[in-house]
């Protein structure tokens, strides 16, 4: 489990196209990952097989391939990177699986002072509320707002600094996982035949 504060960012040493999948090597800051442990990559929980002098490297099954654009990055491309939470952690942000619903894009890039709104395409899920949370490429954020065809958050300089949501412009891809929750809430609701 994550809680969408990333640490640091992280580097695609190498990426390479295999039967069944993908391998990444990613470069990163952390000299504490160990074989067999997790690591969020842009949202997305890896296992790290074989670890480096600051890199580990992971496979991406099928369905990871299907439902992000990880195997889509080149070489040299950053990336979000959080450890999992300890159970003795303070739990920031809200509770993120590393499990991406889908990839959307953004519509807009609006500047207003120190503030930097992105607008995204809407996807046909009901889990995205106003003031509700959303994790964007890993990152625990609000949304301010949402519309039939679109949703929106706010990002402080902290949050820009920290992640790689400060290169993203108009047509980039992000992945989404949208609050779980949200989705519990939603499932369990009464229906009108209960």
């Amino acid at each position: 489990m994550y809680t969408g504060i990333v640490e640091a960012t992280g580097t695609v040493r190498e990426t390479t196209a295999v039967d069944g999948g993908h391998r990444l090597r990613l470069g990163t800051p952390f000299t504490d990952i160990q074989p067999g442990d997790s690591v969020a990559v842009h949202g997305v929980c890896l296992t790290a097989e074989q670890v480096g002098d600051g890199w580990f490297e992971a496979f991406c099954s099928a369905e990871t391939v299907d439902r992000t654009y990880l195997a889509d990055l080149p070489a040299g491309s950053a990336v979000n990177i959080e450890r999992p939470v300890r159970a003795d952690d303070r739990l920031d942000g809200h509770v993120v699986k590393g499990t991406v619903d889908t990839v959307t894009s953004v519509r807009a890039v609006e500047r207003d002072g120190d503030t930097v709104r992105y607008r995204l395409e809407r996807p046909d899920e009901p889990y995205l509320v106003e003031k509700g949370a959303v994790a964007l490429d890993g990152a625990s954020l609000t949304v301010t707002d949402v519309t039939p065809r679109e949703f929106a958050v706010a990002t402080i300089p902290e949050t820009r600094e920290r992640t790689t949501l400060s290169g993203k412009a108009p047509g980039d891809p992000v992945h989404v996982e949208f609050d779980v929750l949200a989705r519990y809430a939603r499932a369990t609701r009464p229906t009108a035949a209960d």
